[in-house]
């Protein structure tokens, strides 16, 4: 069976935006992705719950559970659980953050990780762990900090599940080398829950995390689309423009998955 194939939509009415282009899934925000406030309650929720395809919640932005400043990193903590609760309130299949930064090394915030998979609450919904475009000290940049980091979580709990969430944007922005990408990731996680695939405005080793359409960026497209036919996850594309940009977006990465399998 082929993967879903979805796109981050609105927040509004992400249901009737996924019928408008065809998506199998959708990823949403359920608040300001640039807020420390807590989500509020949707009008939706009944409709999401019985969704028929996945729905997917990325969590803010600002959330960096690996600093060393206690402000920054009890507050991630803090909006972290409260958007599990919120996710959970509409069943939604995963939520996707960051793997965040520590400004005293990759080590330290690390181990702020785990801490905060233990004090983490379970509301039955996975966290899916990012890799990130770029950062000093980021924890899942690079793939050897992104190994010490499962390292460190590995047997943080076993009443928390946490996959892994593969953006190639964010690979390539990193300075990864891309061919054989998802197999590295895939050996160090023992997984990739989910594929995140956009291309990249900027060139390669950037660390700018700035999305392009398909095959319009500077990802080389033979890696783009050997990286979206090796996932083997649903996957979601995040990139700019209207309907039209994400339905042709949302083409390439069907015709990629096609063209694998003839």
């Amino acid at each position: 069976m082929a993967p879903t194939v979805g796109a981050h939509v609105g927040q509004q009415q992400p249901l009737d935006d996924a019928a408008a282009i065809g998506a199998e899934a959708v990823q949403i925000f359920l608040g300001d992705p640039q807020s420390w406030r807590k989500p509020d309650p949707r009008d939706d929720a009944d409709a999401l719950r019985a969704a028929p395809i996945p729905v997917f919640v990325h969590a803010p932005y600002l959330i960096n559970v690996c600093s060393p400043r206690n402000n920054v990193r009890y507050g991630s903590r803090k909006i972290l659980q409260q958007t599990l609760e919120a996710a959970a309130e509409i069943d939604a299949t995963a939520v996707i953050v960051h793997g965040g930064h520590a400004e005293d090394g990759v080590e330290a915030g690390v181990s702020r990780w785990a801490r905060t998979l233990t004090q983490l609450k379970p509301t039955g919904v996975p966290i899916y762990l990012e890799n990130t475009a770029g950062g000093s000290n980021a924890v899942a940049r690079r793939f050897d900090a992104l190994a010490l980091l499962w390292e460190a979580i590995g047997d943080a709990r076993d009443d928390l599940e946490v996959g892994f969430c593969f953006d190639t944007c964010h690979a390539h922005a990193a300075g990864e080398p891309l061919d054989g990408a998802v197999d590295r990731a895939r050996a160090i996680t023992g997984r990739i829950d989910l594929l995140h695939a956009n291309d990249s405005r900027d060139p390669a080793g950037t660390g700018a995390d700035r999305h392009a359409n398909l095959g319009r960026g500077e990802i080389p497209v033979d890696e783009l689309r050997a990286m979206i036919a090796a996932a083997g996850c649903p996957i979601v594309v995040e990139t700019p423009g209207g309907l039209d940009d994400v339905r042709a977006d949302l083409a390439f990465v069907r015709d990629a998955l096609a063209a694998a399998n003839a």
